[in-house]
């Protein structure tokens, strides 16, 4: 069931940075699962380097600041992305 509930919320994350980032009409619903996820994981890399923050989605936390840390690690991802992309960030 914790599985379920990381792919649901993981995806509305990755929707939500999708959406920040204008990007959510070149992503899929897989595409944002996947954005999540993955910038769960940056943003707790992140947050763990520079802020002492270890809590995101993937660790299990899902408190406001690890929702939070979680969705700042998806922004920062689709920012990369776009730089390959575009060759800029927008």
């Amino acid at each position: 069931m914790g599985f379920i509930i990381w792919l649901i919320v993981g995806g509305i994350i990755g929707w939500i940075a999708s959406m920040i980032m204008k990007t959510d009409a070149q992503q899929g619903a897989l595409m944002n699962i996947v954005v999540g996820i993955v910038g769960a994981f940056l943003g707790g890399w992140l947050g763990g380097m520079f802020l002492g923050s270890r809590g995101t989605i993937n660790s299990g936390d899902f408190s406001l600041p690890g929702l939070l840390m979680s969705l700042l690690g998806a922004v920062v991802l689709l920012a990369i992305v776009n730089m390959f992309r575009r060759g800029r960030a927008r």
